[in-house]
């Protein structure tokens, strides 16, 4: 009976398989596929003869369990997914399939569902907050433009507008600006600026800009009131009366005054009284000035660094025997500008310090090969010849100075006795020669103990390299400033009675 049972639930089983596979089959086509489709019908007539052997009224088959087969009927092979791209191999017969499969397939597929469904919510929000991210960078660079170009629009505004500028009234008091050389339009802006001489560089350079006369300011200092329209500061500027500290040295000038012998007594004012005109600062009652006599005290001072005495003149300096006079010569011919709102010292190292270098600029520091000279006495020679030489003999002075030295043979130039005199007369009584100073040539040998004078460049370079000659003596002549050159000194002693013919030798006492 058992066996009976399970054939007929075999049998029931395989023609639900041919029932559900009969698309499949017609599918997959081909001559093997029909041939097994024959061979499984005739297998299926057979088995359906012997079912039709056995007479029962059995409509609905049920499913027969053994009592002693504990083991579940084996589970179908699951259909490939690719079985349109790959034909199975057929066999005559079917295995039986489990009509539950389609539902534990579709549990079997619920896992991954949900796992894709939780993945595809975390990209979600991933996408979300990375949107919220791109959102809120632009948000910052639009805010970032958006205040670049509200800056940019200010500053144009601001540039395309009039600068700040005083309002005409009345003006601050007076400053003192320099002008250096070779200084732009837009660098004297600055410098007003910053002295409070006007309210913005904007405003000065504009009205720099529309006067053409702005190209004729000089370097220097100028005194120009503070907190004044920036027209009026260029008008200031470029008035005669703003220039301050400006000297003008004429050569063979000397730290102080000298007066002329005879009637008359006229002064001839020395560089200290030059610049104690030139330091004045302002008009009327708040005029402000340096004075002689404390320039003349600053130059004695013992420091000499302070002074900006240059290190190759420092020993001659020191060894002056009249302090008052140890500066003379360091502050040398032609224009020179200082700062007049300084101390009497700061103004004399300004000086002092721009002459040296003027001096240096002919090759002073290193002269002295031929004439055997240092750059300080070298700078004394050179202030003989400013005081005794016309221009085109100045080389030939400076010839007889070396010569003399050499010999050794006193100098005997009038000179320097009047230097030491502080008059000023050509030709010099017995007694006047007579007088021994640290300066009288003829009542030393050598040099003076300093330059007697502000010598000309031309003077020094004459001295650096004086023409090449052996004249010992020489003598003016005339009142034209004829000067005869010679080494005999009877042939000197002629020259001597000629000038004094001329009357050039007469002396104003």
């Amino acid at each position: 009976m058992t066996d009976r049972w399970a054939r007929a639930e075999e049998r029931f089983r395989q023609r639900e398989a041919d029932r559900r596979y009969r698309r499949d089959d017609r599918a997959w086509g081909g001559q093997n596929s029909r041939d097994n489709r024959g061979k499984t019908n005739r297998v299926v007539g057979r088995e359906q003869d012997d079912w039709d052997d056995y007479e029962d009224d059995t409509t609905v088959i049920p499913r027969y369990t053994d009592d002693m087969d504990d083991q579940p009927p084996p589970a179908p092979a699951p259909r490939s997914r690719e079985r349109r791209d790959v034909p199975r191999p057929r066999v005559g017969r079917r295995e039986p399939v489990d009509d539950d499969e389609p539902e534990r397939r579709r549990r079997s597929k619920s896992p991954q569902r949900s796992r894709r469904s939780r993945a595809a919510s975390r990209k979600a929000k991933e996408r979300k907050r990375r949107r919220r991210t791109l959102w809120l960078v632009a948000g910052v660079f639009v805010l970032l433009f958006a205040g670049a170009a509200v800056f940019a629009g200010m500053k144009l505004i601001k540039s395309l507008g009039s600068p700040e500028d005083y309002a005409a009234g009345q003006p601050g008091p007076l400053v003192v600006v320099q002008v250096h050389d070779g200084d732009t339009s837009q660098q004297i802006a600055a410098t007003m600026k910053d002295r409070g001489v006007v309210a913005s560089t904007g405003a000065f350079f504009e009205a720099a800009v529309r006067n053409s006369n702005m190209n004729s300011v000089q370097p220097g200092f100028y005194a120009i009131p503070s907190k004044i329209p920036a027209a009026q500061a260029v008008t200031q500027l470029l008035g005669k009366q703003a220039r301050v500290g400006n000297l003008v040295i004429p050569e063979g000038r000397l730290l102080h005054d000298q007066y002329e012998v005879g009637g008359s007594g006229r002064r001839t004012d020395g560089i200290y009284r030059m610049m104690a005109a030139a330091s004045c600062i302002g008009t009327g009652p708040t005029q402000k000035c340096v004075t002689y006599e404390q320039l003349d005290a600053a130059g004695a001072n013992v420091d000499l660094a302070a002074l900006g005495v240059p290190a190759w003149a420092a020993q001659g300096v020191k060894d002056c025997p009249d302090r008052t006079r140890q500066l003379e010569g360091l502050i040398a011919a032609g224009t020179l500008d200082f700062d007049p709102s300084g101390t009497p010292e700061q103004m004399l190292r300004q000086v002092v310090t721009a002459s040296a270098k003027s001096y240096e600029s002919t090759g002073l520091l290193q002269s002295g090969g031929e004439t055997k000279l240092t750059p300080y006495q070298t700078l004394i020679a050179a202030s003989l010849v400013e005081r005794e030489a016309k221009p085109q003999d100045m080389g030939k002075v400076a010839r007889v100075i070396v010569n003399r030295l050499r010999v050794p043979q006193m100098l005997q130039f009038d000179s320097t006795v009047n230097y030491a005199l502080d008059r000023t007369e050509v030709q010099t009584t017995d007694a006047d020669r007579a007088a021994e100073t640290p300066w009288n040539t003829y009542a030393k040998t050598g040099l003076p103990a300093t330059p007697i004078s502000a010598p000309s460049l031309n003077a020094l370079r004459a001295m650096e390299n004086p023409e090449p000659g052996s004249w010992l003596y020489f003598v003016t002549v005339d009142k034209q400033g004829t000067t005869l050159f010679t080494d005999d000194y009877k042939q000197h002693q002629r020259y001597i009675q000629q000038a004094q013919a001329s009357g050039i030798l007469d002396s104003g006492r």
